[in-house]
């Protein structure tokens, strides 16, 4: 089940808002690949313990939870899934900063950096 609302299409896993599906589109017809998924994992490492990772990969893994958001496919690993249900990624494009940010309700502490979480 898949809810539209103004920040993006929610569903029982990541969240992705309208503005980072429209990046992670743009990235992709600039690269001239439509076989490409967003791949958001987590993996052990920065200051806080754990790490996200966002790249476009063209596999598919064995238990990968895999969502659409308006033609845009975000993939997520099973061992990954259970720490970002409800994440929302989002995109900015502000004169301080540019990228992909991730806020995530199941972080219970993470670091000045932005990319590590406890």
């Amino acid at each position: 089940m898949s809810v539209s609302d103004e920040t993006g299409t929610v569903t029982d896993g990541i969240i992705v808002t309208d503005a980072a599906a429209a990046k992670v589109r743009a990235l992709l017809e600039q690269e001239g690949r439509d076989d490409l998924a967003l791949r958001v994992a987590v993996q052990p490492g920065g200051c806080s313990g754990l790490r996200y990772q966002l790249f476009f990969d063209e596999r598919s893994l064995d238990g990968d939870v895999v969502k659409d958001f308006d033609g845009v496919k975000v993939v997520t690993d099973r061992m990954s899934a259970p720490y970002l249900g409800g994440a929302s990624i989002d995109f900015v494009d502000t004169i301080e900063k540019q990228g992909f940010t991730i806020d995530n309700p199941n972080a219970t502490g993470s670091c000045a950096c932005g990319d590590s979480f406890s």
